[in-house]
């Protein structure tokens, strides 16, 4: 079996490629009338590859989104049953090829999205999914369909992509002079505001968006929420964040992005000296020109090249008007539910830490504005030691509560090299999920966090429960869609108690006196999170690479085993050290 980590890679995506039938629908935009088509399996009128923005080639590269000027003659109709072409794509430094982050071509003209809608709807809730990967790869490739037809299509699904790598966060004094920062996000908000203003006509809502992502998708949700400060709320209504990726985050011009944009010049050939350069007398008019080819191929390479596994060269940065602090500073708005992957560590950090040396090495490529005195705070809130053990013990999932922690024993790995899975995970994704739920549940402000366990829960493997119908278990994943679909239609995850454990006798969950999902929010004084897991089945271990073994749970005899559970006691007082995480955030920075 290829490795579920495939679930972070390009899925398949199937769509019809014949000609339109009477049936299919037709959508007016006023700028163009899309007509896609009706997938009978699911019930849905779907259209992909509707254009949101201009495209962003040419003197458009490092500028803000525009609008799509009129296509064509006003009786043409344009098919909208393809998948939208790919951006470019640019990899993770250090990762094997089969796990899959691998640097790719891509089309400039990539502003598209794809909607999801049941036929004749009206006054739909609406879910607008930003995809993960790194702020660099994949795209709007997953089919919601399974997830609407386990909430019987009452809400809307719309999936977007926006511009990725050096296209979309190329950063430096030169692009804030010429051009514009965080071009991606600011895709992502071009795409939002066209929600509001089209999503009627396919049915929906646009007062009840929730906009969700796993990963740099939950990221972006999080910066969104952050946006100006917070205040522009108008474009959704709640967040779901999957295991938000909160990379390092620098102001637009400090030396991290700086010398990224500078690798990028010299390779994309428009450094100083350069042909190119002279031909075009500004740095920026060198770059506007160059062939996509060049840019790609430059953006690729910068990303992969760096010195801290599973990094990536171009991310979001603070840029002193869409973003304005780092975001364990900020507090934000509406109703949350965010999570937390149990293997959040994996596949995108150091898997070949074999001693003490290897651990400190990996610590200080990792953070290298740690002081000495914050890599001795670390040792200590880690628990290592000097005769910390080496990967060799058996590999068990533990139970979070009760006997081995995370510190140092999941099903990844054990001693220091789980530490720093571990490490990686609550720095990046798990951290970040507490705070966010801290910060949703202050006011009139809601939070409901859990923590997504079924094996191997390695980063992405969830993707597999929200987009399919059987993997991990069609029990799990009914449950688990219905506790999506209930926070978009209603605002809150709380299910049925017989959905939560799909009628199954040997499952269990929390029930309240009305048989729902007993799920409280989340609360700094009752920091509440519900455990979802499997158990049966039968376990086999799948092999990726020689430092990556991991089991999986497969075939029949698999129940749900869901828990309510204290976050902050959690794998060995996890949310205490998520406090130490936020006190020295500014020099990771977080």
């Amino acid at each position: 079996m290829r490795l579920r980590l495939s679930s972070f890679m390009l899925a398949a995506v199937s769509f019809i490629q014949a000609g339109f039938a009477a049936e299919d629908p037709i959508v007016d935009l006023g700028y163009a009338a899309y007509q896609g088509y009706h997938d009978a399996t699911f019930g849905l009128n779907v259209w992909k590859g509707i254009r949101y923005a201009s495209a962003p080639v040419g003197n458009l590269r490092w500028q803000s989104p525009q609008p799509v000027r009129v296509q064509g003659s006003i009786d043409r109709v344009i098919p909208a049953v393809d998948q939208p072409p790919l951006c470019p794509q640019s990899g993770a430094a250090g990762t094997p090829t089969s796990y899959g982050f691998n640097s790719g071509p891509g089309d400039e003209d990539c502003l598209f999205l794809n909607v999801y809608a049941v036929p004749g709807a009206s006054g739909l809730p609406v879910l607008v999914w930003i995809h993960g990967g790194g702020y660099a790869l994949f795209g709007a490739t997953y089919d919601p369909s399974a997830m609407m037809n386990a909430n019987n299509n009452r809400f809307i699904t719309v999936e977007i992509q926006y511009r990725l790598s050096a296209f979309g966060f190329l950063s430096s004094e030169d692009v804030k002079s010429h051009g514009q920062l965080n071009a991606g996000l600011l895709d992502q908000r071009f795409a939002l505001e066209w929600v509001q203003k089209h999503i009627s006509k396919f049915g929906g809502d646009p007062g009840r968006v929730t906009v969700g992502g796993e990963s740099a998708g939950a990221g972006s949700v999080m910066l969104q929420a952050l946006a100006y400060g917070g205040r522009e709320d108008h474009l959704f209504q709640n967040i779901i964040a999957a295991s938000p990726y909160s990379a390092p985050i620098y102001k637009y011009n400090d030396p991290e992005p700086t010398d990224h944009y500078d690798h990028f010049l010299e390779l994309a050939g428009c450094g100083q000296g350069s042909a190119r350069r002279r031909r075009h007398k500004t740095t920026f008019n060198c770059l506007l020109n160059a062939p996509t080819e060049a840019l790609q191929n430059a953006s690729g390479e910068v990303s992969a090249s760096g010195n801290v596994f599973g990094s990536f060269a171009f991310l979001p940065v603070i840029d002193g008007e869409l973003l304005t602090t780092r975001p364990s500073q900020q507090l934000l708005h509406g109703h949350v539910m965010v999570n937390n992957n149990a293997n959040d560590g994996v596949p995108l950090s150091e898997p070949t830490i074999a001693n003490r040396t290897s651990f400190n090495a990996h610590i200080s490529r990792t953070f290298p504005n740690f002081t000495v005195r914050d890599i001795a705070a670390l040792n200590r809130v880690y628990q290592t030691s000097d005769t910390s053990p080496a990967n060799t013990a058996s590999r068990f999932d533990t139970i979070g509560d009760a006997g081995p922690t995370a510190l140092n024993q999941s099903e990844m790995a054990t001693g220091l090299q789980q530490t720093a899975f571990n490490v990686f995970a609550e720095s990046t994704f798990d951290c970040p999920a507490q705070w966010l739920a801290e910060a949703y549940s202050r006011g009139n402000r809601k939070a409901w966090k859990y923590q997504y366990s079924a094996t191997p829960a390695y980063h992405g493997a969830d993707l597999s429960a929200y987009f399919s119908a059987d993997s991990p278990s069609p029990e799990f994943n009914h449950a688990f869609q219905k506790i999506w679909g209930s926070f978009i239609i209603n605002s809150t995850p709380v299910i049925p108690g017989l959905d939560a454990t799909a009628n199954m006798s040997n499952a269990s969950a929390p029930v309240d006196c009305h048989g729902n999902l007993s799920w409280p929010s989340f609360s700094v004084e009752e920091p509440w999170q519900m455990d979802l897991n499997t158990t049966g089945g039968t376990l086999s271990l799948h092999v990726e690479t020689d430092h990556l073994k991991y089991y999986l749970r497969e075939g029949p005899g698999i129940v749900n085993v869901f828990r309510l559970v204290d976050a902050y006691d959690w794998e060995g007082r996890r949310g205490y050290r998520c406090e130490w995480w936020r006190g020295i955030s500014g020099r990771v920075p977080l």
